[in-house]
């Protein structure tokens, strides 16, 4: 049973690091600062992007309009970090 929360806790931590990655890399794109016509760049974003937005727009539809502003993947991490915390209490990892 360690065993699966070890892996279950290291899997949420890799998802948390593609939530970032996925924010910093729109931000490059919105600021012209990576080109999305580049092959290489434009296969990352669209792996982050398969593997983060179905949550993100679930969150979104929560969240009022901030503008330009999207909070949602902070939103959502902090509630990954609440329900890991919460799990590893109730198993008492």
């Amino acid at each position: 049973m360690n065993a699966f929360i070890l892996l279950l806790d290291r899997i949420i931590y890799l998802y948390v690091w593609v939530l970032i990655i996925n924010a910093v890399l729109s931000w490059l794109v919105a600021f012209n600062i990576i080109n999305t016509q580049n092959r290489f760049v434009y296969s990352v974003l669209e792996f982050t992007y398969k593997l983060t937005d179905p949550p993100l727009n679930y969150i979104r539809r929560f969240l009022p309009n901030l503008g330009s502003i999207d909070i949602s993947p902070i939103v959502l991490i902090l509630l990954i970090y609440f329900v890991s915390d919460l799990l590893k209490d109730i198993l008492g990892y």
